[in-house]
């Protein structure tokens, strides 16, 4: 689907095929299509903020047994600042991949 197998190519992060080089299906339908994608995309990011979130509470990162819930913010906020910013790219072509497949009917 991408030009590029790997997202952190950051040159051509965003640069798809205009057809499936096994079905021929179109991956350059109508102009702005690909705007529903930041649905998909604002969901990923709302589950990756969760799973931060879980995983600092199962860790036990903040100390939350002693000093009381959320004494320490900031380690949720770095922690999943920096995750968002590093899965980024990845992000961005699995929102597109998801959208894309969301239309597109499957013959397997």
């Amino acid at each position: 689907m991408f030009v590029k197998t790997n997202a952190y190519n950051l040159r051509h992060t965003a640069a798809m095929h205009s057809k499936c080089q096994a079905c021929g299906e179109d991956f350059s339908r109508e102009p702005g299509f690909y705007f529903g994608a930041a649905y998909v995309s604002y969901a990923l990011t709302v589950a990756l903020w969760i799973a931060v979130l879980v995983a600092l509470m199962c860790f036990d990162a903040w100390g939350w047994m002693e000093f009381g819930m959320f004494t320490h913010p900031g380690t949720f906020l770095t922690t999943g600042i920096t995750l968002l910013v590093v899965l980024m790219p990845v992000l961005y072509r699995l929102s597109r991949s998801l959208w894309i497949a969301m239309f597109t009917k499957s013959d397997a």
